[in-house]
């Protein structure tokens, strides 16, 4: 039609800015040539793709509608390139993994640890961010794959169940109830000091409504939006946690107390975008996520 892809990445650009001038930096372009690009653009489509009459650059309705098409093209093109350079004996590649913030506590680090020392030439890119964060970004091909629980998903991500996680009272050594083996009923915490995570965690928002049914108040007293500073608070204080049990699991200074009754589980699901392409290294982290689970003793899900 007489333009390239760069043009495409242009427009967009100047979309996602909504500035000529701030778009050109981005693009490491001068303005009149991006300006100039654009103009050329709008001639050989014959319609009008911005409007540059307000003090923000805006795409009119017809741009809109490219934008869509285009932005979905060069997602498509990318995953093309991933794929031709895709090299089946992993001797090198890349994965773009992202996991809700718990899970760095206890999964990541082994499950990264294991694949490094399988495939050392595989570039691996480990974001945390919330879950509704991970869809929208696998959607945008800015992921090849999540980690996080089974729920009400976007349309057009795909998951692949792995276990069940269960939460309990989580204590230091040196608590009270930290050689208890009978569960603790839920009503003895009513008063009782607690250290939890913030209630931007959704882990947060499930040990609330767990508490609201079970009409138990505990006083929270530390309050964290990093499970490690949690951790460390429940080692060094006379507080308690509600955890993931396998956080205790194998840590040294803490001990995890079932509940009665207990949280409801949750099911940990691998997260892809439905149809995309998946490179060996995607398929290698799989079957190793899998492997792992089996010989961790985690409860399969259902």
């Amino acid at each position: 039609m007489g333009f390239e892809l760069r043009h495409l990445r242009y427009l967009l650009a100047v979309a996602e800015q909504g500035s000529f001038t701030r778009a050109a930096e981005v693009l490491h372009i001068s303005q009149p040539t991006l300006s100039q690009q654009i103009r050329q653009m709008e001639r050989l489509m014959g319609t009008q793709l911005l409007d540059r009459t307000g003090r923000a650059v805006r795409l009119t309705d017809a741009g809109e509608t490219y934008v869509h098409y285009a932005r979905r093209a060069l997602q498509e093109l990318a995953a093309a390139e991933r794929a031709v350079h895709d090299v089946a004996d992993l001797s090198r590649g890349s994965l773009r993994l992202a996991v809700t913030p718990t899970f760095t506590a206890y999964l990541i680090g082994p499950l990264t640890g294991q694949f490094h020392v399988r495939h050392p030439d595989i570039t691996l890119s480990i974001r945390e961010m919330t879950q509704d964060r991970i869809e929208s970004a696998l959607l945008a091909d800015d992921l090849d794959l999540g980690i996080a629980f089974r729920g009400a998903h976007l349309p057009g991500i795909t998951t692949d169940d792995l276990f069940t996680e269960a939460l309990s009272l989580v204590v230091g050594t040196h608590h009270p109830y930290a050689d208890r083996t009978d569960p603790l009923p839920a009503r003895e915490l009513e008063g009782r000091p607690l250290a939890l995570l913030s209630s931007d965690f959704a882990t947060r928002r499930h040990i609330d409504t767990y508490f609201d049914q079970h009409r138990t108040t505990p006083r929270i007293a530390m309050e964290a939006n990093s499970v490690n500073a949690v951790a460390e608070m429940i080692q060094r204080t006379p507080l308690a946690s509600v955890l993931p049990e396998a956080i205790a699991r194998d840590h040294p200074h803490l001990r995890a107390v079932p509940l009665d009754p207990p949280l409801p589980e949750r099911i940990v699901t691998l997260l892809c975008r439905s149809g995309s392409y998946q490179s060996a290294a995607a398929r290698a982290f799989t079957h190793l996520t899998r492997q792992w689970v089996a010989s961790s003793g985690y409860s399969s899900s259902p």
